[in-house]
Formats: C-alpha cells, sequence, structure tokens
C-alpha cells in the first residue's frame, strides 16, 4: 500500500506528514522541554513531584557521575531494573545524557531470565531497587557487570520519611530477602557524587542506539531489538501528531504542559516507556505514577487526588478498575484520553467504561521492534472499536499471503509495517533480523490483519495463535471478544488443542466474576452467538489466568499446562 492511501483519512489536526529532521536525539528533547516547561511538574509518585527542571538537574548529575566516576564509554550498556518511582526516570535520561544505551529490565525477571538478558546484552552497569538485591547477588559472577546502583524506595521524600519508608519495606512487609553486595553505591550517593561534576556533551545522532528493548520471549528466546534515537524521536512525534486531533472547541484534545497522565503500566515496558516517559517529553505533560497498579484500592486512592485528562492502560486493567466500588465515584469530568494496547480490547469492556467514565477507549496497535506504536484510532465519535484505527503519520501498512504476495483491501493476511520507527534489528541476532525485516525496510508483524477502504485496520490474531477446525480458521480473539461480553465473564482466554476428529478443537478458560458461573449456561451462552466450528469443546473455570507484567494473557502458558 502507498503511504498516500491514508493522506486524508486521519482525524482533523492530525498531519499526514511530519519533519523528521526536527530533532537530533532523544537527549536533544528532552533538554530543550526541561527548560521549555521548567516550572511544571514532570513526574509525581508517593506523594512527591518533580519538576522539569528538577528531573534535568537531577538525570545530570546522574550522568556527571557517570562520565567522571566510571570508565562507561558511550555506547556501553546500562540496565534499569525498576517498577515506576521517580529514580527510573532519572536514571534513563540520565544514563542517555552520558551516551550510554539504556537496557529495560523487568523487576519480575527470574534469575535464570536476567542472566540471559544482562548477557546478551553484554551489560556492565545495572541500577536496581533494593528488593532485587539476592537474585542481582545470585547472578552477577555470571554477567559482565561491573558497576551496581542500588536504590531504596524512600529515597526520593525527605530524610526521615525516606528512612520510615526504607524500614517499613525492609522490617514490616519483609520485601527485601537478605544479600550481601557491599559494591553497590547508593542511588543517593551517586547522585551527590555527580552534582559537582559537569556534564560534558555527547553526540549521538538518530542512527545511534538508545535502548535495547527485550521482547516478552513468549516465542523463543528473548531477543534485544535495537531501538535507534531515531525510532524513539519518530514515535514520539508520531504520538504527538495523534493527540493533536482536534477537539470540538477546534483546538487540540491534549493541551501542552497542561495535562495529568495517569501511568500505571510499567515503564521498562515499550508501550509505556514511550508513551509515559518519552512522548511525555514532547508535550511537558506531567505524568503520575502507580508503582502497584495491582493494588487497585491504592490506586483508586491515589486517582482520587488528581484531576487527570488521560490513562494508558489494557483490558484486565480497565475491567480490575471498573469492578471495585468506589472506581465509579472518581471525578472523571477531565478524562479526554483511554487508551488501551498491548492486547485486544475487548468490546464489552470499552462499552463499560464510555458508560462509566464518559471517555472512550480507544484502541491502537504496536510492537516492541516498532518502538512501538504503529496504528492509532481517532478520538472520541470517530473511534471505530473493533479495529485499531489507522497508522500513525509517516507510517505504511500492507498484507501478504504465505507467499509473501501483497494483499488487496479487504483481504486478510500478514500485516507487514515500514516506518521511521522500525527498529534498526535484533542485538547480535542477524539471523533473526533477516526473518522479519526485509532489504526494503518492511516488518514482518506475525499478525493476521485486515485493511478496508478507509484506511482502518483489524487486527484477527496472531498467526501462532490460530486454532484450524476441520479446516476451518478459528481467531481466538473472535472468541474471547463473544465470551467477554457475557456479564458474569470476568475474563478469558482461547487455545486450540489437538483433536482426533477435527485436528483442532477450541478450548476455553473462564475467570467467572463475583457470584460464580454455570458452565451449562456458558456452553447455551456460546451456541447463541457463534458459529458452530467456532463453539469450544473444552471450558475449564479457572481462578486467574497467567498474564505477563503487563497483563497480556499467556496463551503458550496455557497451551503448556494443557495434556496434550
Amino acid at each position: 500500500m502507498q503511504p498516500e492511501f491514508w493522506n486524508g483519512k486521519r482525524a482533523a489536526g492530525v498531519p499526514d506528514q511530519l519533519d523528521l529532521g526536527q530533532y537530533h536525539s532523544v537527549v536533544e528533547v528532552f533538554e530543550r522541554s526541561c527548560k521549555r516547561f521548567a516550572d511544571r511538574p514532570a513526574f509525581s509518585n508517593m506523594g512527591v513531584t518533580l519538576t522539569y527542571a528538577e528531573l534535568d538537574r537531577l538525570s545530570a548529575a546522574f550522568a556527571g557521575y557517570l562520565q567522571n566516576h566510571t570508565d562507561l564509554k558511550p555506547g556501553d550498556r546500562i540496565a534499569v531494573q525498576m517498577p515506576n518511582i521517580l529514580q527510573y526516570p532519572i536514571a534513563v535520561f540520565g544514563a542517555m545524557r552520558a551516551g550510554l544505551i539504556v537496557v529495560n529490565t523487568n523487576p519480575l525477571y527470574t534469575a535464570r531470565e536476567m542472566r540471559h538478558q544482562f548477557t546478551d546484552a553484554g551489560v556492565r552497569a545495572l541500577v536496581y531497587v533494593n528488593l532485587f538485591g539476592s537474585l542481582v547477588q545470585e547472578v552477577l559472577a555470571d554477567t559482565q557487570i561491573e558497576y551496581l546502583i542500588e536504590a531504596q524506595m524512600g529515597d526520593m521524600q525527605s530524610a526521615l520519611k525516606g528512612l520510615l519508608i526504607n524500614t517499613v519495606v525492609k522490617h514490616v512487609k519483609k520485601m527485601v530477602p537478605p544479600y550481601q553486595l557491599p559494591q553497590a553505591l547508593p542511588f543517593k550517593q551517586v547522585l551527590a557524587k555527580g552534582r559537582g561534576c559537569s556534564l560534558k556533551p555527547v553526540q549521538v545522532n538518530l542512527e545511534d542506539i538508545a535502548v535495547l528493548q527485550y521482547t516478552g520471549g513468549t516465542t523463543g528466546v528473548s531477543k534485544g531489538a535495537m531501538l535507534t534515537h531515531g525510532n524513539l524521536v519518530a514515535n514520539m512525534q508520531q504520538i504527538h501528531a495523534c493527540l493533536s486531533q482536534e477537539g470540538p472547541d477546534g483546538h487540540p484534545l491534549l493541551k501542552e504542559g497542561q495535562e495529568v497522565m495517569i501511568a500505571p503500566l510499567p515503564l521498562y515496558h515499550i508501550y509505556a516507556f514511550t508513551a509515559n516517559c518519552m512522548c511525555m517529553m514532547v508535550t511537558g505533560n506531567h505524568n503520575v505514577l502507580i508503582t502497584n497498579p495491582r493494588d487497585i484500592p491504592g490506586f483508586i486512592k491515589e486517582l482520587k487526588q488528581w484531576r487527570f485528562s488521560a490513562l494508558l492502560g489494557l483490558n484486565t486493567l480497565f475491567v480490575a478498575l471498573m469492578e471495585h466500588p468506589e472506581f465509579k465515584d472518581l471525578d472523571f469530568s477531565n478524562l479526554k484520553v483511554t487508551n488501551s494496547g498491548g492486547t485486544a480490547l475487548v468490546k464489552a469492556t470499552a462499552e463499560r467504561w464510555h458508560k462509566m467514565t464518559g471517555c472512550t477507549v480507544v484502541e491502537g496497535y504496536g510492537l516492541t521492534e516498532c518502538a512501538p506504536v504503529v496504528t492509532t484510532n481517532p478520538y472520541g465519535d470517530l473511534v471505530r472499536l473493533g479495529t485499531v484505527g489507522v497508522p500513525v503519520p509517516g507510517t505504511t501498512l500492507k498484507v501478504i499471503d504465505d507467499d509473501g504476495i501483497e494483499q488487496p483491501i479487504g483481504e486478510r493476511g500478514e500485516l507487514c509495517v515500514k516506518g521511521p520507527q522500525v527498529m534498526k534489528g535484533y542485538w547480535q541476532r542477524p539471523e533473526a533480523t533477516a526473518e522479519i525485516l526485509d532489504n526494503e525496510g518492511w516488518l514482518r508483524t506475525g499478525d493476521v490483519a485486515i485493511i478496508d477502504e478507509d484506511g482502518f485496520t483489524r487486527i484477527v490474531d496472531r498467526k501462532k495463535d490460530l486454532v484450524i477446525v476441520s479446516g476451518f480458521n478459528v481467531y481466538p480473539n473472535e472468541i474471547e471478544d463473544v465470551v467477554g461480553a457475557h456479564p458474569k465473564v470476568a475474563n478469558c482466554a482461547v487455545i486450540g488443542v489437538p483433536d482426533d476428529r477435527s485436528g483442532e478443537a477450541v478450548k476455553l478458560f473462564v475467570v467467572p466474576r463475583e457470584g460464580g458461573l454455570d458452565v451449562d449456561e456458558l456452553k447455551q451462552y456460546c451456541k447463541a452467538n457463534l458459529t458452530g466450528y467456532k463453539m469450544p469443546k473444552h471450558y475449564e473455570l479457572r481462578d486467574s489466568l497467567p498474564m505477563t507484567p503487563v497483563g497480556k494473557i499467556l496463551r503458550r502458558e496455557l497451551r503448556d499446562s494443557t495434556p496434550a
């Protein structure tokens, strides 16, 4: 498909073209924004707010320490392993200002996963929270890590409150298993040492790698997507362009430097990393970091303190919030944007959210290899539920068949993406890169999609999740969407299992809402709403479903736990 196909199909206020030469690096965007929005709040967490000027000063101190008290050179890798706390943006932007490549690391990783990522990336420095100190100690000898910087949950508080928080975390909540890492330098000490150092500007350009973002590892070994400064800057500009959609008053939906964005999804995940940590630099908006979004009562208590205008989430989080009785009493009068990503949005969830908050949930599409945003839906009444919208400016899509032949409008096939946000490749894996990225810059996503005449894209399913029943293609997302609309269903997932008669059969896992659910009732519901070959043959009620830390259901784990 030619890029011109989407011209004029985007919402009013969203440009079809962008000036991708406007910035030369993430660092330039960051430093410009810190000056422009100096007095505005940048991040809040645990009762503390950092202005852009303070974030500028603290990240400069962190960079100053790295440049003057270590032998780390531009291009060296530094891993950052933290939940959503203020130390995270300080460390990430500080590392980038020192010219280092950031390796985002999931704090919930096992020792095996940490060992693989640290050795694969050749990490030389690690910034972590002391909650994970015992795991760091376990893997350290097997890595190339030379520098350890240890944060504690109370670091950014006043001295007395910080001491109290750290004591409670360690001795009352018992969240810090014993370990010995005498060589680790405290985060606060790093800032103090770097504060007196002059920051030496580092020459980085759009082609230089900014981040190694490891894929979830749900399909074999976890690989590091090389995201350049150009990839991240382009995606920042693309998201910003989509948020420039005109509201009813003819002005952009979100006003620069005036919005409060709620950030419950982990910043180490590419979705929140780009949207909450990177994109907000262009707009100068205020991000409220939610450290533990699984604590729904605590999350709602935090929401009560803000007149928030945007919230990024995904289907499971929206459901969990709406299930809490106090959620409906929040002040939603300023909520203009609710973005869903990471996994398919269930139509029933979107409708319920709109009824409860007055704000439409907008679903987009992206993947780690695309930094991550590829498509977005227009906001408000222009949204098309069931689609992931149109490509962000500067991005082209096509769908291909199994032979790589491009398919016409309305035909399904594997979705391919081309644009400035597409990664450079996988770190030190040229063969894996060649499998999904061709010489013309087209990235094969592994997702089955249909593009309609208006340019809107519908993701039918992952190719690998396709269930083939007696020769008919069954797409788990479709069944999950139908079952998810049942009033007694809290969550559900579908996989294919071997079947002697049909080759494969559909198996449905359901987490009932409070009050329970009868399987016979569920069968009748499915029979009334699904064609015969799509009907689940096997049903299993569960208390919960296996999920990634960002709430994506792991169908692979469900398949592994099901006897062949």
